[in-house]
């Protein structure tokens, strides 16, 4: 019996690896359909404005993410996050996933995936009227999908480097860019897809025109559009765009007799199709049609329509232009609250553009920075996977040859490839230490021994009378003390704190090591002293840091509370806990008790061996009265 399982052992074998293969295949067609139903779905949350069905479906594709640990499944994943943000008009948020989301597909060679996620950053920039950058993001996108032929998205591409050169009064390169749209739709397999590119595109030409003042031109490009076969059936939205535009050019060159009719049936369409962001627009049209024939009453409902719907979907140019046209169409203190609203409005808007073009180029630089310090990395993993799949063919061949050196050379194969992820690890972590570690020693050094010998010498410039180099010396003193400070601290200028541990909790956040946020949201953070901010931004990334690198925690929440006197931070771990009888605290717990000493709190550290880890830290809301916020 030995005998015969010995001679058939390499048939066997191959007979088994061939089921197990049969099986895996199975269960990647099993994958496969589930996840192209939950990123349906997740579409059909966005289309419809859903945010439930959206994050249902995004939570279940993260568990799918959990147990496939299929890279393409997380870039849909953090797509969805993305389009939930959209949703709720977060776009700086929506612009990072948008990135994070464009990065995996772009380590997977998922091109067309790489290039959609780029077109939707930049209609995002193109829309915070960061022209230049949504021109240098289309154009990126151009570079993924033309080799691929993806005609369908390459269309989208062109329009909006069309739109994007109109807003930057780029005519001719406007028209050049909707011209190469035009050609690239016609290379479209989808008819319905093709008929609608088309009008879209022939819809933004006349647009341009208009725009331009040229409307008999304007007008011909219209009209191409709504002689097209059974338009208004087949394609309303497009048809409400066209007809509302040709109106628009009619009224304008003084020809008024239909426009009236025309207005009033987009207006049935849109509120058929539940269009409310363009309701915004064609009530502004009516309202400026109803001025022109001297019916102010008309005029201030459609204006008033206008206004309700531009804030509801946030369409901020509407938003204005119906705070301006109610302003002129009242009287008294009516008008002037109304112009007040446009003022206060129209200085809002210009500071949150520039906030979020600010934001926006330190997101790309932080995810450029992130891929050159990457760029080892990935190239020492190509040749580990390049080694591991040659092993892995010398593997079956070894298996086929004999089982018994197949178990020996597979053995060692194993124990080679675990050193060697092992090493790579340590030497990496090895490397981040020693970073942490100078930047800390050097931030330490500055505040107690170099800050502290100023100090010394100050006191000593005093004592001798010499009162002007001692207030010369304590600038000094003060300038170190602050860039000590600046090499361990956080600014919250540009970023808010919320958006900071947002950001903090992302960097750290993996499928093994899970972290909660609770009591962040519920609180209004700008009315907390910057010192208080920034000692619970570091406590926490002190903690977080401690709780995934030490205590091989897989599960941390942190809760923030505030009361009438204090403000709470609690943390809480799984990890393997310490006896803090024992332990002595680190250099980073050390300057952490330091620091809420400093703000006249109390940090308490509850662990056992085996019960994790519980770090409760107290601060009085008061604790820098009279301290100085900047030290």
């Amino acid at each position: 019996m030995h005998l015969f399982i010995l001679k058939y052992f390499p048939v066997l074998l191959l007979l088994f690896s061939l089921f197990l293969f049969s099986q895996k295949q199975e269960i990647d067609s099993t994958t496969a359909v589930l996840k192209e139903k939950l990123v349906k779905k997740g579409l059909r949350g966005y289309y419809e404005k859903d945010t439930f069905i959206l994050k249902k479906a995004n939570n279940n594709l993260l568990k799918l993410y959990t147990k496939t640990n299929d890279s393409s499944i997380l870039a849909k994943h953090y797509l969805f996050k993305a389009l939930f943000n959209k949703i709720i008009h977060n776009s700086d948020s929506a612009f990072q996933y948008y990135h994070q989301s464009k990065n995996i597909s772009t380590l997977i060679k998922d091109s067309l995936s790489a290039g959609c996620r780029l077109l939707s950053i930049a209609n995002l920039q193109r829309e915070a009227k960061d022209y230049l950058g949504s021109e240098i993001i289309s154009i990126e996108a151009l570079h993924y999908l033309e080799p691929i032929k993806a005609h369908e998205f390459t269309v989208y591409v062109y329009n909006n480097l069309g739109i994007v050169s109109k807003e930057l009064n780029q005519n001719d390169e406007a028209i050049k860019y909707y011209k190469k749209a035009l050609k690239t739709n016609n290379l479209k397999t989808d008819l319905q897809k093709k008929e609608e590119g088309y009008l879209y595109i022939i819809n933004n030409l006349g647009h341009l025109y208009q725009l331009q003042g040229q409307h008999s031109k304007a007008i011909s490009y219209f009209k191409k559009g709504l002689i097209y076969n059974d338009i208004e059936r087949k394609y309303p939205i497009q048809y409400a765009f066209l007809l509302e535009n040709l109106a628009f050019s009619n009224f304008s060159i003084g020809k008024t007799k239909k426009v009236l009719d025309q207005y009033k049936k987009v207006l049935t369409i849109r509120r058929q199709l539940k269009e409310y962001q363009e309701l915004s627009t064609t009530h502004i049209n009516l309202a400026d049609y109803y001025k022109k024939f001297k019916n102010q009453k008309k005029a201030v409902y459609h204006s008033n329509e206008a206004l309700k719907y531009a804030k509801q979907t946030h369409n901020n140019k509407r938003w204005l232009e119906a705070l301006q046209n109610l302003s002129e169409l009242t009287t008294g203190e009516q008008s002037k609250k109304y112009l007040q609203e446009y003022i206060t409005l129209n200085d809002s808007l210009f500071q949150k553009e520039r906030l979020l073009k600010n934001q926006f180029a330190k997101i790309r630089y932080e995810t450029d920075k992130k891929e050159k310090e990457n760029t080892v990395l990935k190239t020492d993993n190509e040749k580990k996977q390049a080694e591991i799949t040659y092993q892995k063919q010398q593997k079956t061949i070894g298996w086929l040859a004999a089982a018994s050196g197949i178990l020996l050379f597979g053995l060692s194969v194993m124990f080679f490839f675990q050193r060697r992820r092992k090493l790579l690890y340590q030497a990496q972590l090895e490397r981040v230490q020693a970073r942490e570690h100078e930047r800390q020693q050097i931030a330490k050094s500055l505040h107690d021994e170099v800050a502290g010998d100023l100090r010394l010498l100050h006191q000593k410039l005093e004592k001798s009378n010499l009162l002007e180099e001692a207030k010369k010396l304590d600038t000094v003193k003060d300038n170190v003390r602050n860039l000590s400070h600046q090499l361990s601290s956080v600014s919250f200028d540009k970023v808010s704190f919320k958006d900071q541990i947002i950001n903090l909790v992302s960097d750290y956040f993996e499928l093994d090591f899970r972290i909660t946020v609770t009591g962040l949201q519920e609180y209004d953070w700008q009315t907390i002293n910057d010192a208080i901010k920034r000692l619970l931004y570091l406590s926490t990334r002190e903690s977080i840091q401690n709780s995934k690198k030490y205590a091989q925690a897989s599960k941390l929440t942190i809760d923030f509370a505030l009361e009438k006197k204090y403000v709470h931070l609690t943390i809480t771990d799984n990890g393997i806990g310490f006896d803090t009888n024992v332990s002595k605290k680190g250099i980073g717990l050390q300057n952490l008790q330091e620091r809420v000493e400093e703000l006249n709190g109390t940090l308490d550290i509850d662990s056992e061996v085996g019960n994790g880890t519980k770090t409760n830290i107290q601060i009085p809301l008061n604790a820098w009265t009279n301290k100085n916020t900047s030290s």
